[in-house]
């Protein structure tokens, strides 16, 4: 496969997102994109179709290439690639430059990573004609499909779980409610107790990037995993709290794992579907000014509604066929990834012809 060298600038005009003004800002609406997320919404759009952006400046992302939601809002922080589509393909575009070391190659800032105009328009790529674009795309483009599918059916999964949380243990209609007095907001046979007393906190261990080593564990801080490494700290299942930086981020964890030092974990035996999702509900209020943080005695001391056993049984008998279907989704998609990004080199530099 003939590969031709282009320099972005001959192949995309480019421009930066605009900041929405105020009276553009809106509750509902189209879709503010800032290149890391959607922050916002806007009573109007800046562009009807996806574009390729790059993000050109921010935290922890600078040099990122995504794909915009249609009609959207792009802002300032990243930079718009309007195609030549004789030349190269939107998509193959977007996985292109996805493998491209923008950040490492184009960085112009001091205090924080920056990509200009300029020198992302002075990049050069290779490219193969645009019909092979078209189709490598297309293939690449079935493996995304399959893996958001699956995304997307891993919420519903979850939501209808935490649904029926809410519906037996905060709207206490759960089965045979109609036949049993509550008091005070306590059903008959159930109990209010401190966190502490069900499942104390412990807390995680500092394990530094640099000591990291990748292997089949996962690393859990207050974000969620963060990597992975080649020992565990703590066995599985069990449920991550957050401790320092997203407090009270709560996880769940079905395998053996290291959580770090921004976390608190519960140990295995204590763990159940029912108190991963009433630790979910519970209001964890921060306790550091500085760092935002959670206070292991005050949250030792948040109270929850305990149900009888006949019912928590029935709940963890319910819920627990939803967590298998999600982590089943969830290994086809690390199945998927690794598919993908092991072909996607391959078909860029001409060793698989399609």
């Amino acid at each position: 496969m003939n590969l031709t060298p282009y320099k972005l600038g001959d192949i995309c005009r480019m421009k930066y997102g605009k900041i929405p003004p105020s009276n553009v800002v809106a509750d509902e609406g189209y879709p503010i994109f800032s290149g890391y997320r959607i922050t916002g919404c806007a009573k109007e759009y800046l562009y009807d179709e996806p574009r390729v952006i790059v993000v050109a400046r921010g935290v922890g992302g600078t040099g990122d290439v995504k794909m915009s939601p249609e009609k959207s809002w792009i802002t300032n922080l990243s930079i718009v690639l309007d195609h030549d589509e004789g030349i190269v393909d939107k998509k193959f575009l977007l996985y292109r430059l996805g493998r491209e070391p923008l950040k490492e190659k184009l960085n112009t800032g001091a205090a924080q990573a920056q990509i200009t105009i300029d020198s992302l328009s002075a990049y050069s790529i290779t490219l193969p004609p645009v019909e092979a674009q078209r189709r490598i795309a297309c293939i690449i483009t079935a493996y995304d499909d399959l893996i958001e599918n699956n995304r997307r059916r891993i919420q519903l999964l979850e939501q209808a779980a935490r649904l029926l949380y809410k519906e037996w243990f905060v709207h206490l209609r759960f089965p045979g409610h109609e036949h049993t007095q509550i008091i005070d907001g306590v059903p008959e046979g159930w109990e209010k107790k401190p966190l502490g007393a069900i499942a104390p906190l412990k807390y995680g261990k500092a394990l530094k990037n640099d000591d990291r080593v990748p292997g089949p564990f996962p690393v859990y801080g207050s974000s969620g995993i963060v990597g992975t490494h080649t020992k565990a700290l703590v066995p599985g299942p069990t449920i991550i709290v957050g401790r320092k930086g997203n407090v009270g981020s709560v996880y769940w964890s079905p395998d053996d794992c290291h959580p770090i030092d921004t976390v608190y974990y519960i140990d295995s035996e204590l763990c159940s579907f029912f108190l991963y999702y009433a630790l979910q509900q519970m209001t964890f209020i921060s306790t550091d000014v500085a760092v935002p943080g959670l206070n292991r005695d005050f949250a030792h001391s948040r109270s929850i509604l305990v149900a009888d056993q006949k019912i928590l049984r029935l709940f963890e008998e319910t819920v627990s066929p939803l967590h298998q279907q999600m982590e089943l989704l969830k290994r086809q998609n690390a199945s998927l990834v690794k598919a993908r990004d092991l072909l996607l080199p391959k078909l860029m530099n001409g060793e698989v012809v399609v």
